[in-house]
């Protein structure tokens, strides 16, 4: 499936969009599920938003799902990014492909 990257006004009208299309899980309160088995996740939406005035503002908001169907988001903000976070994961996943991104990170761990 070919991933859908959105533009919104705010992160909170992306959330609520992904949320009317069923990603209710919040994965960022299992973030290790995500770090610990990247490949059972694929990446069905982005949206990236970047605030107007402030660079510290810009966050992505991941709509992702896991081999067994559940759906959630994810969002990182700008400094998220750190080496082995779950945000590093999918921004890999988002750039390289499921299952490259997901082996480059295993062998970092």
């Amino acid at each position: 499936m070919d991933r859908q990257m959105y533009h919104y006004a705010t992160v909170s009208k992306a959330l609520e969009e992904l949320y009317q299309k069923g990603f209710t899980t919040d994965f960022n309160l299992d973030e290790d599920r995500i770090k610990q088995h990247c490949e059972d996740f694929s990446i069905e939406h982005i949206y990236r938003y970047e605030g107007e005035t402030d660079p510290a503002d810009e966050a992505t908001v991941y709509g992702i799902m896991s081999k067994d169907g559940e759906k959630g988001v994810f969002v990182a903000a700008q400094g998220a990014y750190t080496e082995k976070s779950a945000a590093k994961m999918l921004h890999n996943l988002s750039i390289k492909g499921r299952d490259e991104g997901c082996a480059e990170n295993e062998t970092q761990a």
